[in-house]
């Protein structure tokens, strides 16, 4: 059985959740340097980005249209993204 998009975007929390934590300063880093940790924000702001592009190609793909989902179910992940890369600008 194929994911729905909610399932998918659950996959994502944990990216958003790291995300979150660095930039909050809540997420442990230690023993990381700052390229390490700029590098682990954009491997997961990567992740995001992949699954909010999930999308079929055509009427026999079954892969969950993350892409067209309404804007109110990705609004997390959206943010997350957005945190994560001003965490890398400010941060570099």
């Amino acid at each position: 059985m194929a994911q729905t998009v909610t399932e998918c975007l659950a996959a994502g929390t944990d990216s958003v959740n790291l995300i979150d934590g660095v930039k909050a300063g809540t997420w442990n880093v230690e023993g990381m340097t700052q390229t390490e940790i700029n590098e682990m924000v954009q491997r997961n702001v990567d992740h995001l980005e992949i699954i909010l592009e999930y999308a079929p190609v055509d009427s026999d793909d079954d892969t969950p249209n993350v892409k067209g989902a309404a804007d109110s179910k990705k609004t997390t992940h959206v943010a997350a993204i957005a945190t994560g890369k001003k965490y890398i600008t400010d941060n570099s």
